[in-house]
């Protein structure tokens, strides 16, 4: 797994989440699902945690995850 593979894999892992959830459900779900990709992604895995709100950030601009002033405070939502 690498960097650019976070924005695609956090759209995948949220629609399986029902679409929404907070940054803490999401994470654990995002190491239920890719944890062993992780493991095996050399220094991605120690900063994947970080770069999952790049990879928001990105889906944000590609118009697939609301902005956060459109959610509940602590919300994460795609569309």
């Amino acid at each position: 797994m690498k960097r650019e593979d976070l924005p695609a894999a956090l759209y995948v892992v949220m629609q399986k989440m029902g679409g929404a959830g907070t940054l803490l459900d999401i994470c654990k779900e995002f190491w239920k699902q890719f944890e062993t990709d992780l493991r095996q992604s050399g220094d991605l895995f120690y900063t994947w945690q970080y770069d999952i709100r790049w990879a928001a950030t990105t889906l944000r601009k590609l118009g697939k995850m609301e902005d956060t002033s459109n959610c509940a405070k602590g919300i994460w939502k795609i569309i």
